[in-house]
């Protein structure tokens, strides 16, 4: 202890913080190296731990490697509009090159998942991106590197979310298409503009969905809940199948939910009632038909999942979360005025994301000392 006093390395709240006249920095390939400002010296083992550290994964979306005029490695955040010498991903250094496997919960953020991860080769399609789960999740892999394609409805809307992602990240490709999911002529004219553009297709989200509604029918004759939350899913699938295999390994999301435990589609004889998908309008219940619609989504990513996964394209269905707050209840006043009064208790997507990202990701991060250092490391270890 004497001798760590002397080398004023016992003035530290804990083993893994340095000593004063101690800086960390890391070389292109992530390794972590501490440079000695006292006596010009930098070293690879923590001068209290004596451990080596690797940086984990890619750069956080938004930030790039550059060199300045002197030769020295800098990183820019664009979404922050700063600079600085350290490198981001030693928030998340791995001790003696041992990777530790992530855990995650109902908590976890979507940009906490994608951490790390290069999207730039991988083109992705999200029904209803303009809003809710679809935007936030548009964003994600946007802010990735990925080709994000938003298939909505409505174009301005659309458009307006396509400018909000550039905004966090100019280089974000991300770009709007028009589909109505409530016309299967619509869904068709989507199905071949993507096709004209000559893209491979690696995810393809089906997001859009409508709740609470009251009883219509779509301009194909079919109530409007069924229709555009599963029908024009199906068709769209149906229309693009030929890209997914050839996009292999690609994989279809399909958003159902919870509900879908609270119906079924059998008549008294247990048959399949098929007039239960398109009911009358005295038959009709808003939420009964949005909890067959759910039903139907499973049903349908079930045997997606059979029949392509020997083809390479996997199918998953997966329910949101209970406690989401989103735009889904704007159709019926009833709805609206409980997700209301349930606000407070409900997880609002951005703000989860926001304090996640500030807490896991840049809780690190602090501003580099004034004065650069010429010195590195001649090889890695």
């Amino acid at each position: 202890m004497a001798a760590l006093k002397y080398a004023g390395m016992d003035d530290t709240d804990s083993d893994d913080e340095l000593p004063p006249g101690w800086e960390e920095r890391s070389t292109k390939d992530g390794w972590v190296y501490y440079a000695n400002h006292d006596e010009m010296k930098t070293q690879w083992e923590h001068p209290k731990t004596g451990k080596k550290k690797r940086c984990a994964g890619d750069l956080p979306y938004g930030w790039e490697q550059e060199t300045d005029e002197k030769g020295q490695i800098l990183y820019v955040d664009h979404i922050n509009k700063r600079t600085t010498y350290f490198d981001p991903r030693q928030a998340f250094t791995v001790e003696d090159v041992v990777v530790k496997p992530k855990r995650y919960d109902g908590n976890t953020a979507a940009l906490e998942i994608l951490q790390g991860r290069d999207l730039s080769d991988k083109v992705v399609l999200i029904t209803g991106g303009n809003s809710g789960i679809g935007f936030e999740t548009a964003k994600s892999f946007a802010l990735h590197g990925a080709h994000v394609i938003l298939a909505c409805r409505n174009l301005s809307l659309a458009s307006k979310a396509v400018t909000a992602i550039q905004q966090e990240w100019h280089k974000a490709r991300v770009e709007a298409m028009m589909c109505n999911l409530a016309s299967l002529r619509s869904v068709r004219e989507f199905a071949e503009s993507f096709k004209a553009k000559k893209l491979p297709l690696h995810i393809l989200i089906c997001n859009a969905a409508v709740c609470t509604q009251p009883w219509s029918l779509t301009e194909d004759n079919l109530e409007s809940t069924f229709q555009i939350c599963h029908l024009g899913h199906f068709l769209l699938v149906q229309c693009l199948q030929d890209v997914l295999r050839r996009s292999a390994p690609a994989r279809v999301v399909v958003v159902s939910s919870e509900s879908h435990r609270f119906t079924d589609l059998l008549d008294s004889c247990g048959k399949v009632d098929l007039a239960l998908l398109s009911p009358s309008r005295k038959d009709y219940w808003s939420m009964l038909a949005y909890n067959r619609a759910k039903l139907c989504n499973i049903l349908f990513s079930n045997e997606l999942n059979r029949r392509l996964s020997p083809h390479g394209v996997t199918c998953n269905a997966l329910h949101p979360g209970n406690m989401m707050y989103t735009s889904i209840h704007r159709s019926w006043w009833l709805m609206t005025f409980l997700f209301t009064l349930a606000r407070p208790f409900t997880k609002s997507m951005i703000h989860l994301m926001e304090e996640k990202v500030k807490e896991n990701r840049y809780s690190r991060i602090q501003t580099p000392l004034k004065f650069q250092l010429t010195f590195v490391p001649l090889a890695s270890p």
